[in-house]
């Protein structure tokens, strides 16, 4: 299978920065009115009430994911609402990631879900060379076209077929922090690389380590090397490296690596040293920051607008105890605007599925998670209103903002097999370097030979 991306724009607008940077600000004002009811931007253009009034009692719907404890309620909420309005049964299938392998054994066995959730671009590339998926209704045609950018839309497209809905996306350019650890070392926010190596300095040499990476989990790695590569490198150099147009021995990708090792070369900064961030697991590198009051494990983490789930699992509280700020500017670079998403498709072509899909599709559907936090949706008839606080409603102002002026997050655009599977291709190539960052060149070598036969192989399938 042949990888094709679709174009993006050369250059990240004003607009985009400017929200961004908005971000900062926002976080000073608190956590806001809870909001949650739907405002006039929140009507849905194209059906007031997507699933209302379509009945599919006794019709039973399975939809698989790889979400696991609040991420898996929080959806099921919104399934709930679907049931609610239909009178459908839907039940949600826990998937082992990466997913792809999953629904092939699902298919290979007869039974495959209605509907999957794919978090990866190349997820629903593969999976439509496979055959195994079924383009989207006119119902949810209509709430596409309605509700999404062209640049969403055509992510979950192949070869202008329509495929996929885009329910949740992530910002995934921006660092939490401790303000109490900022406050009692004097620190601020740092707006460019340089400035961000320095006020670790400053939290360290108060007596708190400044930086909580989840290295156990490669996937974050990826999305340190892809917000400094795009900030330094530009976007034209990033939409050539996520095609594997250029190499990964190109000197871009040393620069990155370079500028990266400036932080992961000095343990002292990492919390629990390079053994311990190599050990840390996503989630708890999110917590361990806000948990110890002024004295936590680590002071700022990196991670995208769903840091916010695991937040909440603190006693923290978002704009006070925990803020944010976006992903500093690298070199001469613009700050970068990194995004993700998990897409639904169906699998099975049945009334069903393409129900959930144009209900997923409506403001109506993201309206119930972004209440309830730790959620981001491109759909930009949404009414922030619906998000919990200030700060997560100007970080979903910002993607929308962004248009079409955003990059994907490269690793999920690749094949699989390269950039989206734990143990193996970027996402161990990556935990090797945090183990040994002075191997710039022969981290640059490993990643393209496994760039290079993943590539090869997909353009086989």
């Amino acid at each position: 299978m042949r990888t094709t991306l679709r174009p993006r724009k050369a250059a990240v607008t004003m607009t985009a920065l400017t929200a961004l940077t908005a971000l900062a600000l926002a976080a000073c004002g608190g956590g806001g009115g809870g909001g949650g009811g739907a405002g006039e931007a929140d009507k849905d253009p194209g059906s007031a009430s997507p699933g209302s009034g379509t009945s599919l009692k006794g019709e039973k719907i399975e939809v698989a994911a790889v979400w696991t404890g609040p991420e898996q309620e929080n959806f099921t909420k919104v399934l709930k609402e679907f049931e609610k309005r239909t009178g459908a049964t839907v039940t949600f299938v826990p998937a082992q990631d990466p997913i792809v392998n999953f629904l092939g054994t699902k298919i290979a066995g007869g039974s495959p879900p209605d509907v999957a959730m794919l978090p990866q671009v190349g997820a629903i590339q593969q999976a439509a060379a496979q055959k195994w998926l079924k383009p989207v209704g006119p119902e949810t045609e209509a709430q596409l076209a309605a509700n999404y950018s062209p640049g969403w839309r055509n992510l979950g497209a192949v070869d202008g077929t329509q495929y996929g809905v885009y329910f949740k996306a992530a910002n995934k350019s921006l660092v939490w922090y401790n303000t109490a650890v900022f406050e009692n070392a004097g620190a601020t926010e740092p707006k460019t690389w340089k400035e961000f190596l320095t006020t670790a300095e400053t939290i360290s040499a108060s007596g708190v380590t400044p930086v909580s990476v989840g290295g156990a989990d490669g996937w974050t790695l990826t999305d340190w090397f892809e917000n400094v590569y795009l900030s330094q490198a530009g976007p034209a150099k990033y939409d050539q490296l996520a095609k594997h147009e250029i190499k990964w021995t190109d000197p871009s990708v040393a620069a990155a690596l370079t500028t990266l090792a400036e932080l992961f070369g000095k343990p002292a900064l990492l919390a629990g040293g390079t053994s311990g961030a190599l050990q840390t697991e996503y989630p708890v590198s999110v917590t361990q920051t806000f948990t110890g009051g002024d004295q936590p494990k680590g002071a700022m983490v990196f991670e995208g607008d769903f840091a916010a789930v695991n937040i909440a699992q603190t006693k923290a509280k978002i704009g006070t105890d925990a803020k944010v700020f976006p992903f500093p500017v690298v070199g001469g670079g613009t700050a970068p605007v990194v995004t993700a998403g998990d897409a639904a498709v169906a699998l099975k072509d049945t009334k069903g599925a393409q129900a959930l899909l144009a209900f997923l599709a409506s403001p109506d559907a993201a309206r119930i998670w972004a209440a309830e936090g730790g959620f981001l949706s491109p759909n930009k008839n949404l009414d922030p209103a619906a998000y919990p606080n200030d700060v997560q409603r100007e970080i979903a102002k910002a993607l929308v903002g962004a248009g079409d002026d955003f990059r994907f997050d490269m690793s999920d655009q690749m094949p699989q097999s390269f950039g989206g599977t734990p143990g193996k291709g970027e996402w161990k190539a990556l935990q090797d370097f945090l183990k040994n960052p002075k191997d710039v060149a022969g981290t640059q070598a490993r990643l393209e030979a496994d760039a290079a036969k993943a590539y090869r192989t997909a353009a086989k399938s």
